[in-house]
């Protein structure tokens, strides 16, 4: 018996985004080409269009088609803080939350190496929230200097929920434009744009039952950017290239059917993934989810996000042994330059090192099944054993 733990990093395509995403890929056109096979591709891509903002709570023509997350986080942190910047010299900080996916915090390192940015990292509670008032105390040190406020909608390790409609208002206060990433919360959680107050908000296909490859930044009218990329000037002039219709037909589907079905969905990924921290707890009284959690509480959590410390283990270790018992699943930790190292995200929450390299990353989605559970708590105890003795070995 195998489980396939792992949604957070991408889920399998939903059927209907497999047969769409299928039948358009036998259709030939390229959505910028002026004849009557262009003209077809371009009803494709502006239909669904219309049918992602209509699920997401946008303007179709807020909707700007990318490669996925990464690109979109980019293109709205360095096309943000370039318009800011051009515009009024003077503006020059990034406030930015410490427990960012590295698509943005790399990005804010990249633009304070090469672009005279600065940083404002914002601190998070114990259970990953950052609350209005820290951001509110990180403008008022020098308002005049803030360019761009991004603060991720929710997290991808360990699936704690920003406020973000309460943050865009204390942005707004300023003047200051607001990006959240949502490529976890989209398809997950109710995500409306237009109610949320942010100014920018990436999404991704492959993280609610979409194909690999294709995402959208969505953009409030008005927003000042910068492209990152220059050509055929597709998508307004904010993002040339050719546009892939069949990825974002499929991109369609798969939002219009997850954001249907979220509320039922949600109320059973709850369901499963209370009994799996339970569960996991029995085993060892010293394991401890990290983050908020309630059972029964689908909001302040990812519906689908368990995230588990367990004390005495390399994560590593765990996810191998896990691995060779069927169970696919992540780590909180990452490597550089061939050396594990403690998640920033646990690190920024308060937990100790120590603890932290011991993290397991498992999340639910919509083929997992009570057999998944099942499979991952017949293999926890083994691995835990041989993951402590390897650790115990290690440091003797």
């Amino acid at each position: 018996m195998t489980a396939y733990l792992d949604h957070a990093a991408t889920t399998p395509m939903l059927p209907a985004a497999l047969a769409a995403m299928t039948e358009q890929l036998a259709v030939v056109g390229n959505p910028s080409s002026l004849h009557r096979t262009g003209r077809a591709a371009r009803r494709a891509v502006e239909e669904s269009r219309e049918r992602i903002a209509r699920s997401l709570g946008a303007r179709p023509s807020e909707v700007v088609f990318t490669s996925g997350g990464t690109e979109s986080d980019n293109l709205a942190v360095k096309g943000t803080y370039w318009a800011r910047r051009d515009r009024d010299p003077a503006r020059v900080r990034l406030l930015v939350g410490a427990t960012e996916h590295h698509a943005v915090l790399d990005c804010v390192d990249f633009l304070v190496a090469h672009e005279g940015a600065k940083v404002t990292w914002l601190e998070c509670t114990a259970d990953g929230v950052i609350e209005p008032a820290t951001l509110r105390a990180a403008i008022e040190s020098d308002p005049g200097s803030v360019a761009l406020v991004s603060v991720m909608w929710a997290n991808n390790e360990v699936g704690a929920v920003q406020d973000i409609r309460a943050l865009a208002d204390v942005a707004h206060e300023f003047e200051i434009p607001l990006h959240t990433d949502a490529v976890q919360a989209a398809g997950h959680l109710p995500v409306d744009f237009a109610a949320c107050g942010a100014d920018l908000m990436s999404v991704t296909a492959h993280k609610l039952g979409g194909p690999i490859g294709v995402g959208a930044l969505v953009v409030r009218r008005g927003a000042e950017l910068v492209p990152l990329t220059h050509g055929g000037g597709q998508e307004r002039q904010v993002r040339s290239g050719t546009l892939d219709t069949p990825a974002i037909v499929g991109f369609a589907a798969a939002v219009v059917e997850a954001t249907a079905s979220m509320e039922t969905e949600a109320a059973r990924l709850v369901a499963l993934r209370d009994d799996l921290i339970e569960r996991a707890m029995a085993i060892a009284p010293d394991i401890r989810p990290s983050g908020v959690w309630h059972r029964g509480d689908g909001a302040s959590r990812l519906p689908g996000n368990v995230h588990l410390l367990v004390p005495g283990c390399d994560g590593d270790s765990l996810l191998y042994l896990l691995d060779a018992a069927g169970v696919s699943c992540s780590t909180g930790s990452a490597c550089q330059a061939g050396v594990p190292q403690p998640s920033h995200v646990l690190l920024a929450m308060g937990v100790a090192e120590t603890d932290a390299r011991g993290a397991l990353r498992l999340t639910l989605g919509h083929t997992s099944t009570a057999a998944d559970v099942d499979t991952f708590i017949d293999a926890l105890p083994a691995a835990i054993e041989r993951a402590r003795r390897a650790r115990e070995a290690t440091a003797s």
